[in-house]
């Protein structure tokens, strides 16, 4: 290897880095993060653990509504983004109704269930449609919007690999909690679904990362509009200044 080899190479190695640390922190910003995750679990772990102790479903899922509006509450005044603990908020809302109104402490957790259902199909279905749904959650978090779709091919393959993963891994966790749904018990149900909350996630983002990260650099077309912006600025400015010279002046720079 030459002197002029390492340089190079060195270049190399570091806009790798950048880029997987730039697609890690966009998917800690489009997932919620760590944060994000103990939000998600914190209410149906205390649903559980209620119902698991005293079988009163009334106040099992008034607890774990109260817990989801405290953790909005707490990010509001701390003046964070609110848009992962609003989704728990109402995911909650929606168990307590669906619980309150069958009587039955399962039906809690069902509304979640469908709604994991619907988006594993949702990410298969888009995938196959060529329009991976992973690629439009996260290419406004890239600034790159749709742009992926026909100027980005290895970024949309990408995508494509990741939306699949998501899909399936989705799909096998509602393989495990129906079967459950019907035939255990209440606590039996919850105990695994709080287990089988974070996990299968980190493993659909670790894929992502992975994917992303191996992937071509995401197209910023904000950048592109602001150039094209700043482009047309200048040439207004300088037919305007041409305009606005003298004629005699504008003759003798023409002769």
């Amino acid at each position: 290897m030459t002197s002029l080899d390492k340089p190079t190479q060195d270049t190399d190695q570091t806009q790798s880095d950048d880029a997987r640390a730039v697609t890690e922190a966009a998917l800690f910003e489009a997932f919620g993060g760590v944060r994000g995750m103990v939000e998600t679990v914190l209410p149906g772990l205390l649903f559980v653990a209620i119902f698991t102790i005293n079988k009163n479903l009334h106040f099992a899922a008034i607890a774990a509504l109260a817990l989801s509006l405290v953790l909005v509450v707490v990010r509001l005044v701390r003046k964070d983004t609110v848009k992962h603990a609003f989704s728990g908020v109402f995911g909650v809302a929606f168990g307590v109704v669906f619980a309150m109104f069958t009587g039955n402490a399962k039906d809690f957790y069902l509304p979640g269930m469908l709604y994991t259902l619907g988006l594993a199909l949702a990410y298969l279905i888009t995938t196959l449609a060529g329009v991976p749904l992973i690629g439009l959650i996260l290419g406004p978090v890239f600034k790159e919007n749709l742009s992926w779709r026909t100027r980005n091919p290895g970024r949309k393959k990408a995508y494509a690999k990741a939306s699949w993963a998501w899909g399936l891994i989705l799909l096998a966790k509602c393989a495990i909690l129906f079967p459950l749904y019907w035939w255990a018990d209440t606590a039996q149900l919850g105990w695994v679904l709080v287990a089988l909350k974070i996990p299968p996630f980190l493993l659909a983002v670790y894929l992502t990362w992975m994917f992303l990260a191996k992937a071509p650099a995401p197209i910023d077309v904000f950048a592109e509009m602001e150039a094209e912006e700043q482009a047309e600025k200048e040439r207004r400015s300088a037919l305007a200044a041409e305009d606005g010279e003298p004629a005699g002046g504008r003759h003798r720079r023409e002769a």
